[in-house]
């Protein structure tokens, strides 16, 4: 009797010896996961569903236009990576939707990103890694992806036709072969900064209006319109027959800025690239070719510093 009171005892105890710890690598599970995600970054939500329809049709319909004529937009642009889609939200960039990979090891990035998305009303659409490898084609986008919807284009008929809207003489900057969107973003910025009245781009081996001219602009892209030029030599003679004088900048030009009496009246500005400068047929089409000083010795300016200094001189002068 003793003994089976013995092995019952033992089959019905709960007393556990002493038991090894996990030396803190759980700790991680015991942190707080954040706050709620919003609807539409919840997988099964309503609002889930038709924000994902919506960037959807957004995305074909995107894809599907091709840059030609009036308001002509590019094809939509993706933003990929945490610190990118970060700083491009930060900039205020348009956006369509913010991808975000199912089950994605959040971190302070990530956390902003939701955030500054959730308060723009950008919608958060979660994606399987291999969803967002595929519209990436295979970039490390670390789990975050912006989609920026089309930018439309103006036509340069426009610029000129708002500055008459506006009773002032146009003041337009035209680039030829600037290929570097950041120098497209800070020549719309100088325009904006001094009265201008927008860019002109040509439609082919040129910078549009990507992300990067956008974080570039600081913003100003948002009220300086931009025009695509299928031929500029033809766009910057239309110009001349509206009555506008066309100055190309050139290191060699024969006028130096300061005597430079056009930029009082209706004008426009060309700079070229800074490796090879103007075009030979844009360059023969410009009425005058200025050049800027240079006591310093520097052989030549980028197009986005060659702009701003000539966009100051003509504010100086229409003020």
């Amino acid at each position: 009797m003793a003994g089976n009171s013995q092995r019952r005892n033992r089959r019905t105890s709960n007393k556990k010896g002493a038991t090894v710890g996990s030396g803190g690598q759980r700790r991680k599970g015991l942190e707080g996961k954040g706050p709620t995600p919003p609807a539409e970054a919840r997988k099964g939500h309503k609002k889930n569903r038709i924000a994902g329809a919506q960037a959807r049709r957004a995305a074909v319909s995107g894809q599907s236009r091709r840059p030609s004529g009036r308001g002509a937009k590019a094809t939509s642009e993706m933003v990929v990576g945490r610190n990118p889609v970060v700083e491009a939200l930060r900039a205020e960039i348009p956006a369509t939707a913010v991808y975000v990979q199912q089950f994605i090891d959040s971190d302070d990035r990530v956390r902003e990103a939701l955030r500054l998305a959730t308060d723009r009303g950008v919608p958060l659409l979660e994606a399987p890694r291999p969803e967002l490898d595929r519209i990436t084609a295979g970039l490390n986008h670390q789990g975050l992806v912006l989609q920026i919807p089309p930018y439309e284009y103006a036509h340069p008929e426009d610029l000129a036709a708002a500055a008459a809207d506006r009773r002032e003489d146009p003041l337009i900057v035209a680039l030829d072969g600037v290929t570097d969107p950041r120098n497209l973003g800070a020549v719309v910025r100088s325009v904006a900064a001094f009265g201008g009245h927008g860019v002109v781009v040509p439609e082919r081996r040129a910078a549009g209006m990507t992300a990067g001219a956008w974080k570039t602009s600081a913003g100003t892209a948002a009220r300086v319109p931009v025009a695509r030029a299928t031929n500029l030599t033809r766009t910057l003679e239309a110009y001349q027959k509206a009555g506008l004088t066309v100055v190309g900048l050139a290191a060699d030009g024969d006028v130096e800025l300061h005597e430079l009496e056009a930029l009082s009246g209706p004008v426009v500005i060309v700079a070229g690239s800074e490796g090879k400068g103007l075009s030979r047929l844009v360059g023969e089409t410009c009425d005058l070719l200025v050049r800027i000083p240079m006591p310093g010795g520097a052989e030549s300016l980028n197009a986005g510093v060659a702009a701003g200094v000539v966009l100051y001189e003509a504010s100086r002068r229409r003020a």
